[in-house]
């Protein structure tokens, strides 16, 4: 079926835009005109609801143009390429913070972009170095499996060397604990960021390492703002020049309502976590960005516009992410609250319940604060499934009143198949009016009047059609041939979408 949609432009487009902050580069010596750049190991979208990923890109040298892109689940410690075939080697790892070195040994494809994870074991090895030493043999330097009793664990490590006939062949978990067995050595933690950072800048000057744009609007005068990591707010011209930016060294700006008369604009902040100091929410003046209000409550909340175009703070309970249920355009302020079960059991251990304050008993001056005294109606169970328990996401209130918003169902081993849902539900009855099901977690979404756009963290957009959540098309997203992952959708007008993705950039797409 053919996929009716586009991307016209792209702001925040730059030279490894893909792989944010550099901490690591290696240049192919063989002649093929390559460079490997590994970025930060971040949260996508900064929140740690979306996992964590270390990207890892590969460019030419004369065009600067991404040939291929993998995500790794670890910090990038070491990177090879095959001196012949179009191969990449990667090592990479972690401590858990308990007693294990993880990590995992990956096999780039340059021509087909697949990544193959190479080490049999579950845990892997946390690899701090990689060495072709012909086209069959590999050495491989890994910390011990554990710190256990071990005091050298940090600065010394197993060294071994992996021969393999053809390694474009090699399949997945087929490296061994015998292939990987090796005497001790030392294995110094060195910092590669220096260094990468000046060879990315020796080729490209345009170095900004945006990432995880968390909110996009369009104003009447066609500026596009955006809060994203590490930025409270930033203003793109149409001319598709940035015209100011308000930086921030914690978290940066993630919920965004513009004001009826668009001269400002308030901003939910995020505080790094373990952060002691409580989230702020900011006005800022749209015209140079000054801060012009500042607000702290009392706890965790999201910031929602309401369907009149007014602000309001939805509280997101003490359950992090999972609580932090988002409904936009709501003609009520929506949230989750928990009833408390009975005999005595412990606080948050009740019903999960979807609740709504009526703002109409809300002054428009008092609406920035928590819904406390207020009229609120418990709705109907947050899970319509009995004996399950489902985590909050985005959502939006359609222009008849319903819900649409996204989920997952808790599992003690994680997301299961199936267990992301996007649903659409009327306030008067429990029942959904549809149900969506996939395999993996909704970003962001957001709907015209005929179809709900959906993102998911792999990189999929979905468009669903809004009365029944039959999938009208789906697409994985690419800028340049290359995968991309939003993290953020609005709809300005119908047939026209704002994107941003995990690397900071900016989409301006048309559906039509």
């Amino acid at each position: 079926m053919t996929v009716p949609f586009r991307i016209d432009r792209i702001l925040g487009d730059r030279p490894f835009a893909e792989v944010g902050d550099p901490v690591l580069a290696a240049v192919d010596d063989e002649g093929r005109g390559l460079l490997a750049v590994a970025g930060t190991h971040v949260a996508v979208a900064g929140l740690h609801e979306f996992g964590s990923t270390a990207p890892v890109g590969v460019y030419g040298t004369d065009d600067l143009a991404c040939r291929a892109l993998l995500h790794a689940r670890y910090p990038v410690h070491a990177m090879a390429f095959h001196p012949r075939f179009p191969l990449l080697a990667v090592g990479s790892g972690d401590y858990d913070g308990g007693y294990f070195f993880e990590g995992e040994l990956l096999l780039l494809d340059l021509e087909t972009g697949s990544a193959t994870s190479l080490i049999e074991h579950e845990l892997g090895r946390q690899v701090l170095g990689l060495e072709w030493l012909s086209e069959q043999e590999l050495r491989v330097l890994m910390a011990p499996p554990d710190d256990w009793q071990d005091k050298g664990a940090w600065s010394e490590g197993h060294v071994a060397v992996v021969h393999r006939p053809d390694w474009r062949g090699v399949p997945s978990r087929s490296i061994t604990g015998y292939d990987l067995a090796g005497p001790r050595v030392a294995a110094p933690r060195t910092d590669h960021r220096e260094r990468a950072r000046r060879t990315v800048s020796g080729l490209s000057t345009n170095g900004d390492p945006r990432r995880n744009v968390r909110a996009v609007e369009e104003l009447s005068d066609g500026r596009i703002v955006a809060t994203l990591e590490g930025v409270q707010l930033e203003s793109w011209l149409p001319s598709g020049r940035r015209q100011w930016a308000v930086r921030d060294e914690d978290g940066g700006g993630r919920d965004m309502v513009i004001a009826a008369d668009e001269r400002s604009a308030w901003v939910g902040l995020v505080r790094p976590p373990g952060e002691e100091r409580a989230q702020a929410v900011v006005r800022l003046a749209l015209q140079d960005g000054a801060q012009l209000d500042h607000l702290t409550p009392s706890g965790s909340v999201s910031l929602v516009r309401c369907a009149d175009g007014l602000p309001a703070l939805a509280p997101a309970g003490r359950n992090g992410e999972r609580s932090r249920l988002r409904i936009r355009r709501g003609s009520r302020n929506y949230f989750l609250e928990t009833i408390s079960a009975k005999g005595g059991q412990r606080r948050g251990t009740g019903e999960v319940w979807l609740a709504a304050a009526d703002l109409g008993s809300v002054p428009d001056a008092e609406r920035l604060r928590e819904p406390r005294g207020t009229e609120v109606s418990r709705l109907f169970p947050y899970s319509w499934e009995p004996g399950e328990t489902h985590f909050a996401g985005p959502g939006v209130e359609t222009a008849d009143g319903d819900l649409i918003y996204g989920g997952t169902v808790y599992h003690g081993h994680g997301l299961q198949p199936g267990g992301s849902f996007v649903v659409r539900r009327a306030v008067a009855g429990e029942e959904p009016t549809w149900v969506f099901r996939t395999d993996r977690k909704a970003t962001d979404l957001d709907h015209d009047t005929e179809t709900a756009y959906v993102t998911y963290d792999d990189g999929e957009i979905i468009g669903l059609d809004l009365r029944d959540g039959n999938v009208r098309w789906r697409r994985h997203l690419t800028v340049a041939g290359v995968p991309v992952v939003a993290t953020a959708l609005t709809v300005p007008e119908p047939g026209r979408l704002l994107i941003g993705t995990t690397d900071g950039r900016i989409l301006d797409c048309s559906t039509g």
